[in-house]
C-alpha cells in the first residue's frame, strides 16, 4: 500500500481524503458535489482511509469489500424478508398433519407449485441450510461493515488535533471570520464554550472544541445489538437452546415429551371443555354471535413423569411421576426447562371399531365374528373363528376423495376407512375385497361372499399441546436493549465541534456536526452573544 505524506509531514494510508493531523484535503481524493474541488468539504467519516476503499487485490480484500457495502447488506435482508414472506405460501412440513412424506404431500395437494415448494426447500423454511446461510450472511455484512467504518472513524477522531488547515476551515459548512476580535473576545469565546458544556482542547492558541462524540457511535451500536440479536436467531437451530414441537396425547395415553430425549414423559388423565352458560344474559349477544356456543375454557389434566432407568431404545421405560396439574390456555405446566401449553383439541376422536363379519347371502345378517380395530395402531392381520383371516390392505384415518382416488388428508382418526382382504377356508389364496368407512361399505368385484360391516366404535377427547424450551431469550433480549440504546444515543444526541483559529488580526471560526445544524447554530449564537464576533455563515445556504 502506497502511504501519503501531508505537507505538515504527518504520513497518511492510501484512501485517506483529509490528513488525519490537520485535515487539509489530499489532492485528487476529495470527491463530493459532482467532484467539484471548491465545494464544502466531504466529512464523512472525518476523511479517514478505508479498507473496503483502500485494498483490493486479494481474495479475502474482495470478500471484505463486497460485504462492507451497504448496498449488499440491505439485498441480503430484502432477499430474507423475501424468502420468510415465500415460506408463509404453503404450510411449513412440521405444521401439516398428514401421512404423506414431504415430497409427495406438496406435490399432491398443491400441484406442481408445491413441488417446486418442497424442491426449493421452503417446506423446512427455518431450518434450511440455504436460509441459516442469508441469516449468517447478514451477521457477517453487519460486523464487516461495522468494522470498515468504525476503526478508520475512532483512529481520526482520536488523532483530531486543534490545529487545522486554513483549507479545512474555510470548506466547512459553518464559517466566520472576525477582524476585530480582541483578546478578550476570544477568551469570552473559550468561556462560552464551556458554559455550552464543550469539552476544549488547545495548541498554541488554537482551540477546538466539542460535545457528544459518543453519538458517533449510535449506529455502531446499532450494529452490535443486531449482531448479538442474530446469533440469538441462530441459536434458535440448536436443539439444546430452543425447542418449539406439537404433540397430540389421547385420554389415557402417556406419551414421550418431544425434546426432551426421552427424559420426561406426560400422561392425560382427562379432557375436557366448559362453554357460558346460553341463559346468562351477560353471554347471550356473544353467543347468538358465534353460532350457539364459546368457549369458556379446555383443559388438560396431565401427570409428568421422568424416566429413571437408561434409555435403551426399544426398552419400556421406568418412570417416576414428578408433578400433576391443570393445564389451560396461556397457563403451561413446566419441568425443567420446557412449559407444555394448551393450544387445540379434537372431541370424540374414534379410537376403536368393532366390526362383525358375516355371509352376504343371510337377510338377517347373522355375524360369524367379530374383531376390533385399534385406530391409533391397527394390526395388520385378524384370525376369526371358522378359518376366515381379514388383513388390513390399506387404511385411511381421515378419509376424503381426491380426484377420483381415496386419500387420507390427516394422520389422525378423524374419518377412518379401511380396505380389508378376507381370506375365507375355501379361497385362501385369493381374497375377497371390502371397502368399509363411515356410512360406506363397497365390494368392488361386487362378487364377495362375505361382507363387513361396522357394528360399535369407541371414541375420546385428544388434547393438542405445543412444548417450548428458549434458552435465547435472554440473548434476543439483550441484543435489542443494545440496539434501542444505540438508537437513542444517535437519535438524541450529535456530534458537535467548533473550531477557532486565531490570526494575526482577529479570529476565524469553523463548526460542524453530524446532524442538527440549527442546534450547533443556536450553540454558536449564544457563544459569540456580548463579543465583537459575528455569527458564523451557513455555506450551504449562500450556494443555494
Amino acid at each position: 500500500m502506497k502511504n501519503i505524506t501531508c505537507e505538515c509531514g504527518h504520513v497518511n494510508p492510501e484512501g485517506t481524503v483529509l490528513c488525519e493531523a490537520c485535515g487539509k484535503p489530499i489532492e485528487g481524493n476529495q470527491h463530493i458535489n459532482g467532484n467539484q474541488p471548491n465545494k464544502l468539504l466531504n466529512m464523512r467519516y472525518d476523511g479517514s482511509a478505508r479498507r473496503s476503499q483502500t485494498y483490493n487485490k486479494t481474495f479475502v480484500d474482495k470478500i471484505w469489500n463486497f460485504f462492507s457495502s451497504v448496498k449488499v447488506g440491505v439485498w441480503l435482508i430484502a432477499l430474507t424478508l423475501i424468502a420468510s414472506a415465500i415460506g408463509t405460501i404453503f404450510p411449513q412440513e412440521a405444521n401439516n398433519q398428514s401421512p404423506l412424506p414431504a415430497n409427495q404431500y406438496y406435490e399432491q395437494n398443491y400441484g406442481i407449485a408445491g413441488k417446486i415448494y418442497y424442491q426449493l426447500g421452503f417446506h423446512d423454511l427455518y431450518g434450511s441450510w440455504w436460509y441459516m446461510l442469508l441469516v449468517a450472511s447478514i451477521g457477517i455484512s453487519l460486523v464487516i461493515a461495522s468494522l470498515d467504518r468504525f476503526v478508520p472513524l475512532y483512529r481520526a477522531l482520536k488523532k483530531q488535533k486543534p490545529k487545522r488547515h486554513e483549507t479545512f476551515l474555510t470548506k466547512q459548512r459553518l464559517f466566520g471570520q472576525a477582524d476585530q476580535a480582541t483578546e478578550e473576545d476570544k477568551e469570552a469565546l473559550v468561556q462560552g464554550l464551556k458554559k455550552q458544556r464543550y469539552k476544549v482542547y488547545e495548541q498554541d492558541g488554537h482551540i477546538l472544541a466539542e460535545k457528544g462524540r459518543f453519538a458517533r457511535w449510535g449506529p455502531y451500536v446499532n450494529h452490535i445489538g443486531l449482531i448479538i440479536f442474530l446469533i440469538g436467531t441462530l441459536l434458535r437451530f440448536v436443539p439444546a437452546m430452543y425447542i418449539d414441537e406439537s404433540m397430540w396425547v389421547r385420554e389415557g395415553e402417556t406419551k414421550q415429551i418431544p425434546g426432551t430425549d426421552r427424559q420426561y414423559y406426560i400422561k392425560n388423565e382427562d379432557f375436557f371443555v366448559e362453554t357460558y352458560d346460553k341463559d346468562d344474559p351477560r353471554y347471550q349477544e356473544a353467543i347468538e354471535e358465534q353460532g350457539g356456543t364459546v368457549v369458556k375454557n379446555y383443559q388438560t389434566n396431565a401427570v409428568l413423569y421422568e424416566r429413571t432407568d437408561e434409555a435403551l431404545p426399544g426398552s419400556e421405560p421406568e418412570l417416576k411421576k414428578i408433578k400433576e396439574g391443570a393445564i389451560q390456555v396461556n397457563r403451561p405446566i413446566k419441568v425443567d426447562q420446557f412449559a407444555l401449553y394448551q393450544t387445540t383439541y379434537q372431541l370424540d376422536e374414534f379410537k376403536t371399531m368393532t366390526f362383525k363379519i358375516h355371509e352376504k347371502s343371510d337377510e338377517d345378517e347373522k355375524e360369524l365374528d367379530t374383531f376390533t380395530v385399534d385406530l391409533v395402531d391397527p394390526k395388520p392381520e385378524y384370525n376369526l373363528e371358522n378359518g376366515i383371516r381379514i388383513t388390513v390392505d390399506n387404511y385411511f384415518p381421515e378419509f376424503e376423495m381426491q380426484n377420483g382416488e381415496p386419500t387420507s388428508v390427516s394422520k389422525y382418526p378423524k374419518n377412518p376407512a379401511f380396505v380389508f382382504n378376507i381370506f375365507t377356508p375355501d379361497n385362501p389364496d385369493k381374497p375377497e375385497v371390502s371397502f368399509v368407512g363411515i356410512g360406506a361399505n363397497l365390494d368392488p368385484s361386487g362378487e364377495n361372499q362375505y361382507k363387513v360391516g361396522l357394528k360399535d366404535f369407541e371414541t375420546r377427547d385428544v388434547t393438542g399441546l405445543t412444548i417450548t424450551k428458549d434458552l435465547t431469550l435472554p440473548i434476543l433480549g439483550l441484543g435489542g436493549l443494545i440496539f434501542m440504546i444505540g438508537v437513542i444515543q444517535g437519535m438524541y444526541w450529535n456530534h458537535r465541534r467548533i473550531w477557532i483559529h486565531p490570526r494575526e488580526e482577529g479570529v476565524w471560526i469553523a463548526g460542524h456536526t453530524n446532524k442538527n445544524w440549527f442546534g450547533i447554530k443556536r450553540d454558536l449564537e449564544k457563544i459569540v452573544e456580548g463579543t465583537n464576533v459575528p455569527m458564523v455563515t451557513d455555506q450551504n445556504e449562500l450556494k443555494e
